[in-house]
């Protein structure tokens, strides 16, 4: 493994947005890592998901949705994995992308997001701006166990994760209990977000811990606008898919050229939508300054009625009813009769008469000749009638910035191709076979930790350099105390089997096997600079730490793993037998 592969390999176990952004084939990684944890599986076990065995995937996406709202909250919390720095970072990316790459495209390195992005700085939207200079925070994506181990943590009730935690989660679930098959799931990374598209029905896009159908995702509420900001204003950096993954920076693509152009069209199908009254509707309550111009008509016992859309618009809130679609008649029924008026509001023109026009003139919103024709029939009543046609064609219709598959050479790589009736055992048996010539398919397993099935030199080389919470949090401490403090942790490790935590995340969640007590000990140690050598024999039942002056620390181990590891400042060797 030379140093190009270890940085890359090493980077699956500790998947920092940062390492994802410069090796993309890592987020299918973690996603199949997930896919293999026995986490998931359990799910199925939930009375939930057993009530809706053989029913469509559709509905079991529906539930999964909830379950995953009840489970999991979105974590920005960005000192949950320490801090780093911004030229130790652009060192160890520069022989894959220059410093300048990486700040137009990265928060953590300058991107300051599209300048009509959002109303106040980006940084301190996201909270970057208390990070002065060169710190940033190291920015870690979590598997499915760090995720669930939250709870273990102060002030969480459930688990918890960053949005590309929430996106690989919601894709290994997806395909574990909905039964949708990978091919189905597209993974789209922009700099600030991750979010999915799942072909099925017309479309859904995850949002964090949400999904977003089309209607909802054009619906003009609060919740939808904030869900479309990421596609709606930034480059899409990375599309991640079973067949490969397209890059905006990088030249070559191992995606399949023609599910990556079905995938383009759909997505633009998604985001496009048509010119009708529920449409219009959902443009005002999003743009709520130009409802002063508009309202509403319906015939009462008989009579014709008006009411002002930012009155009819108020009795949307707490209601259950909304303006234009099947449930309207009933919303217009709750209105008070004093809001209603018999006269007609001069200044303001009625949505009825908008729509009449828009159907009578087959307005096609794209056509320019199609705008100017509407805007001048609004221009008696809309002022800025120009304004508010060009902000409608915005609202039904955003056009992703995606990698162009013209500037891009596809190179076919092995698909990954797992059928959906297959059990746990027989996914880890299929992408066991898949080593040898899918290189996702062997980081998934250096990002499921699976000590049994890895080289130890990635795993080490990312707990000894890459483990700042570790430091801070025993920053008071000596040694001994250090190991006093670890003796004292209960000694569950929070993934199963021969898998091993990271430093960090026994540090955050205060237990640990006790080889994962040791690599702390090391990090620590090594950080600090009073020790850079060490020893580190493991056995099936204890781990031991050995320094060069012969100081050592012992935990014992479930583990059932045997090796005996030497670190220096140059790496590690390592002994298994």
């Amino acid at each position: 493994m030379d140093f190009r592969d270890l940085e890359k390999y090493s980077s699956a176990v500790t998947l920092s947005d940062m390492e994802v952004f410069v090796f993309p084939e890592l987020m299918y990684s973690l996603v199949l890592a997930n896919i293999m944890s026995p986490a998931i599986w359990k799910w199925r076990d939930q009375d939930c998901f057993k009530k809706l065995e053989g029913k469509s995937p559709w509905r079991r996406l529906m539930r999964m949705r909830q379950y995953i709202m009840d489970e999991y909250e979105f974590n920005l919390d960005l000192n949950t994995w320490g801090l780093t720095h911004k030229d130790i970072e652009m060192r160890r990316f520069k022989p894959w992308l220059s410093p300048e790459q990486i700040a137009r495209s990265n928060a953590l390195f300058g991107y300051e997001g599209d300048k009509y992005y959002f109303d106040v700085d980006i940084r301190r939207h996201f909270g970057l701006d208390q990070y002065e200079g060169d710190i940033i925070p190291y920015w870690k994506t979590e598997t499915v166990e760090a995720m669930n181990a939250f709870r273990l943590k102060e002030g969480y009730n459930t688990g918890a994760g960053e949005c590309v935690s929430l996106s690989t989660l919601y894709a290994a679930a997806a395909f574990i209990i909905c039964g949708i098959p990978l091919d189905d799931i597209y993974m789209v990374l922009t700099p600030l977000h991750s979010q999915n598209y799942i072909d099925i029905q017309d479309g859904v896009i995850t949002n964090n811990r949400r999904l977003v159908t089309k209607s909802m995702w054009f619906n003009g509420t609060e919740i939808s606008n904030k869900a479309q900001r990421a596609i709606r204003n930034e480059q899409v950096t990375i599309v991640a898919h079973s067949t490969g993954q397209i890059h905006c920076l990088y030249p070559d693509a191992t995606i399949d050229r023609r599910v990556y152009e079905q995938f383009c069209a759909m997505l633009r199908g998604y985001l496009s939508a048509e010119l009708n009254a529920l449409n219009v509707a959902n443009f005002l309550r999003s743009n709520p300054k130009y409802n002063r111009h508009f309202q509403f008509c319906r015939y009462r016992r008989g009579e014709r009625m008006f009411i002002k859309a930012e009155v009819l618009f108020g009795y949307e809130h707490g209601s259950r009813f909304r303006i234009y679609d099947e449930t309207f008649e009933k919303l217009l029924d709750e209105v008070n009769s004093e809001d209603y008026s018999p006269y007609k509001h001069n200044d303001r023109i009625c949505c009825e008469q908008l729509m009449a026009f828009i159907e009578y003139e087959k307005i096609d919103i794209h056509n320019p000749d199609d705008r100017y024709k509407l805007a001048r029939f609004i221009s008696p009543f809309v002022p800025e009638a120009e304004q508010w046609v060009a902000d409608l064609l915005d609202f039904l219709h955003i056009e992703p910035k995606l990698p162009k598959a013209e500037d891009k050479q596809f190179h076919r790589v092995e698909p990954i191709v797992l059928n959906p009736d297959w059990s746990r055992e027989e996914v880890i048996d299929y992408l066991e076979r898949m080593r040898d010539t899918s290189p996702v398919a062997d980081l998934a397993f250096y990002a499921y930790r699976d000590m049994a099935r890895c080289d130890w030199r990635p795993f080490v080389k990312a707990a000894i350099e890459r483990s700042p919470v570790s430091a801070e949090k025993t920053e008071p401490m000596t040694a001994e105390q250090i190991h006093s403090w670890l003796t004292g942790l209960p000694g569950a490790s929070i993934y199963d089997g021969t898998r091993l935590a990271q430093p960090d995340e026994v540090a955050n969640y205060h237990t640990g096997d006790g080889i994962e007590k040791a690599f702390l000990m090391a990090s620590v140690l090594s950080r600090r600079g009073e020790q850079k050598t060490f020893t580190l024999t493991i056995r099936p039942d204890k781990a031991k730490l050995t320094c060069p002056d012969g100081k050592s620390w012992e935990y014992p181990s479930t583990k059932g793993l045997r090796a005996d590891i030497h670190i220096d400042e140059n790496g590690c060797t390592v002994e298994t037998s």
